[in-house]
């Protein structure tokens, strides 16, 4: 949702783009480093307690936010809310994988990431309106009112107990050493800096750059959801068919993109398609790499699977960190319309990544989660 309303905030605190969009970098770099400790230390406990206490933390941090008066107060709202968000999404993916037959998994996890999508779409696209017409502290009090709605049905929908492998600190780490698992990792944080080293800033590019109005802007967040949405379904059936075999030839096609977006954004036609067919591209990574990463700690690590469940998020994050952080640091000398380059230089790195993991796993494969 910050992705939408960082022109606004920049306003109302009298700050630039750039400053603001260290928000999204504050978010990531917590969201991503909080996680896993989370996590492995709630792990001893009831899933289904510890999850609706974790909801109950990101309301009371996000209706900070609405409440902010000051940049540091929208801070650290970003700080609490990024603290728990990744344990609420390694959680409720793992009841959703622990809960499905496996032969149905792919096809969930790419409609869990599809969800994700969705929310976007109506999210942001929300937030941006109500930001633009009523003032962004009401975007977040929308999110607020959703989180409460969804901790509710959370209460009547989630079975009270599942089956839980307990294990030590050190038990549950053991699965950060395997080569397939950190090698895959570090692919997810160089896809997701691909993605933020131009994505971060999609509202500039689509009204500045491209010269879209305001009243255009809502319309193509939402069509670049959609992209978001086909690309997570079609992840779906990469992780049925070929797994993470097929995703080298696709992040060349996607660093072909990358370069000659600056090109295409001299014009409005040319500037569009490229940055909905990324859109596509870039969100086929998630559910072939989720499904790894969950075939990797059943097999091997099966008091780990909580936290398998949650480094795709992790270091998406971490990702996002990276790619925003870069992009910011990087945006006064390059410019707006050259900052896909980043992005290229991040997706690249994630190409090499995904070559070395491949031949990883041709010397020792996953069993196969279908």
């Amino acid at each position: 949702m910050v992705v939408g309303v960082i022109s606004d905030i920049a306003k109302s605190f009298d700050m630039s783009i750039a400053i603001v969009g260290y928000l999204v970098t504050a978010f990531a770099l917590v969201y991503a480093v909080s996680t896993p400790f989370i996590t492995i230390f709630t792990s001893q406990y009831n899933r289904f307690k510890v999850l609706l206490t974790l909801m109950v933390v990101f309301i009371i941090g996000n209706t900070l936010g609405a409440l902010a008066s000051n940049y540091a107060i929208l801070i650290v709202s970003r700080v609490m809310t990024a603290m728990v968000a990744g344990s609420i999404i390694s959680l409720i993916m793992t009841f959703a994988t622990t809960i499905a037959p496996m032969n149905k998994r792919a096809g969930l996890i790419s409609w869990l990431y599809s969800g994700f999508s969705i929310a976007s779409i109506i999210g942001i696209p929300i937030g941006t309106t109500i930001s633009t017409n009523y003032g962004w502290r009401n975007a977040f009090w929308l999110v607020s009112v959703v989180a409460i709605m969804t901790f509710i049905a959370l209460i009547f929908i989630l079975p009270r107990d599942t089956k839980q492998v307990k294990s030590t600190l050190l038990g549950q780490l053991t699965l950060l050493k395997d080569s397939r698992i950190y090698v895959g990792v570090f692919a997810i944080l160089g896809s997701a800096a691909a993605i933020y080293g131009y994505y971060t800033y999609i509202r500039p590019i689509l009204t500045d750059t491209l010269g879209f109005s305001l009243g255009m802007l809502n319309i193509l967040l939402f069509a670049l959801g959609i992209t978001s949405i086909i690309g997570n379904q079609l992840s779906g059936r990469i992780a049925d068919k070929s797994g993470i075999t097929k995703m080298p030839q696709i992040f060349i096609f996607e660093m072909f993109l990358l370069l000659i977006m600056p090109f295409a954004l001299n014009l409005k036609s040319t500037g569009l398609i490229v940055l909905l067919v990324v859109g596509v591209v870039t969100s086929l990574l998630g559910a072939p790499m989720q499904v790894h990463f969950l075939g990797v700690a059943e097999k091997d690590y099966p008091q780990s699977l909580v936290l398998a469940s949650s480094l795709s998020s992790i270091f998406f994050n971490f990702g996002i960190s990276l790619g925003s952080a870069t992009a910011a640091a990087l945006l006064g000398i390059i410019g707006l319309q050259n900052i896909s380059f980043i992005a290229f230089g991040y997706a690249l790195l994630t190409f090499v990544l995904l070559v070395v993991l491949n031949k990883i796993l041709k010397r020792n494969p996953v069993r196969e989660s279908h």
